[in-house]
């Protein structure tokens, strides 16, 4: 195999010629074989890496810092990147010490590289464009990597919210459909008092759509950024003027709407948005979870269950019970929410384990947050398209259950008082009669009345007694 020699202060290796990342990347290829997991997995995470070093570039040409040739052979490499190129060559595991560092110098060194080539010169030939001389010009780790992960959870959150409003909008479809379906309501797994399927499903709706607002505004949070303070904030090593101005190139690259922090020291060591940004995560997959769990509930049994719902059926459930078939999809993001509600305590932690001026547990949080909102985006289009879509109500269940459920007793309350309703409710369990029956024996009310109070569909809303 044809070798190229780099060098770096700890001493020189010999590494493959046609590589385009360098000897720092290859010592951290060495050092982090933890997760199995590389930065490459996150495609949004090297285009971000690719608009910061453009954007950098682009500033430092304006101000004279960076020769025009070399910076517009980096502007040019980082485009190709943007556009989905090279991203084989970023191989260094997600989980890595060094605050990002590896992450930081495979980029700059994969640009540099590349850059060399558009330049006419070979991988290698750092005299001519060096990964931190030019493509790292007036920047560090401490500002490069936290904006590239902001900016990668932006676009990542966006898609986040456009999987939950597709769900969403398939639990408002299902509303419509179910609107007429009568069925109990129910409270600590006991009867409750009539409502419709409509209503559920529709609340499941609601509730997403709450989270999607959630969503947005913790969004925003990642949207303040530290590019200018290199490495602690004080903005050594970048010429005047430059922190704005990269800011401003960074904004019309991405189209967006990043602002620069007001306290380049604070935020160089604040994590509190990713902290935001989980919590609220946590919250989406928390109400989730739920819901899932309440399919499961709907549909259990066939014959021994509540089997007010049908799920479509993906596949065998059993090795051992013939037609057996489980609520696969259901479990399935269950296990997704879980995972993403045990990250939330990982961030947390890693968010306090900052010291002083920085805080080297970033790629940590980074792994969660994109981790997590990668699988909760594909669970809840799998949910919406493998399940929610296929549901079909048994109507005929939901009504039955409604008809011969002590919980209608509720509804006499108005008419017949508490105590009487308690009474007729005690005394329907203990000889299996019907409350309607044991109303009309009991000359509580007529028939005619209780025809008009115990009709399902009077029940679903607030009425006068």
């Amino acid at each position: 195999m044809e070798t190229r020699r780099e060098h770096d202060f700890l001493g020189e290796l010999e590494i493959p010629a046609d590589i385009y990342y360098g000897i720092q990347t290859y010592r951290a290829l060495e050092n982090f074989k933890i997760t199995g997991h590389v930065i490459s997995s996150f495609p949004e995470m090297i285009q971000s890496l690719a608009y910061v070093k453009k954007a950098a570039a682009t500033a430092n040409m304006q101000i004279g810092v960076l020769p025009e040739n070399i910076g517009k052979a980096i502007c040019a490499a980082c485009d190709e990147i943007i556009a989905g190129k090279l991203h084989d060559q970023f191989p260094v595991d997600c989980l890595q010490g060094g605050a990002g560092t590896s992450t930081n110098m495979n980029a700059n060194e994969v640009i540099a590289n590349r850059a060399l080539e558009i330049m006419g010169h070979k991988k290698g030939e750092y005299e001519y464009c060096h990964p931190n001389n030019h493509v790292n010009c007036s920047q560090s780790t401490n500002d490069a990597y936290p904006t590239a992960l902001r900016l990668a959870l932006y676009i990542k959150l966006t898609k986040l919210m456009e999987d939950l409003l597709y769900l969403q909008q398939g639990f408002a479809e299902k509303g419509k459909e179910f609107a007429d379906v009568v069925k109990m309501g129910r409270t600590q797994l006991q009867d409750a008092v009539p409502m419709t399927l409509g209503m559920e499903f529709s609340s499941y709706a609601t509730t997403l759509g709450e989270d999607i607002t959630r969503l947005e505004e913790a969004r925003n949070l990642v949207l303040e950024i530290n590019m200018g303070a290199t490495a602690i904030g004080t903005g050594i090593c970048s010429p005047m003027g430059y922190a704005p101005l990269v800011v401003k190139a960074l904004r019309e690259i991405t189209g967006i709407p990043v602002t620069s922090s007001s306290n380049l020291i604070e935020a160089t060591w604040d994590t509190g948005a990713y902290v935001q940004v989980s919590g609220v995560l946590k919250r989406t997959a928390t109400k989730i979870s739920k819901i899932c769990s309440d399919l499961r509930l709907l549909s259990s049994g066939p014959r021994t269950g509540l089997n007010e719902i049908n799920l479509p059926q993906l596949q065998p459930g059993s090795s051992i019970m013939p037609g057996k078939v489980n609520p696969v999809m259901p479990e399935v993001v269950n296990q997704i929410c879980f995972d993403i509600i045990g990250k939330d305590v990982s961030i947390s932690i890693a968010s306090e384990a900052g010291q002083l001026e920085l805080n080297v547990m970033e790629p940590l949080m980074a792994f969660c947050l994109f981790t997590g909102v990668e699988r909760l985006g594909r669970g809840a289009r799998a949910l919406q398209d493998r399940c929610i879509r296929g549901i079909t109500a048994n109507r005929d269940r939901c009504r039955q259950m409604v008809e011969h459920s002590i919980g209608i007793v509720t509804a006499l309350n108005p008419y017949i008082g508490y105590e009487s309703s308690a009474a007729i409710a005690k005394e329907a369990l203990a000889t299996g009669a019907s409350v309607y029956d044991l109303v009309l024996q009991h000359k509580l009310l007529t028939r005619e009345q209780m025809d008009e109070i115990l009709s399902p569909e009077n029940m679903l809303h607030p009425r006068n007694a």
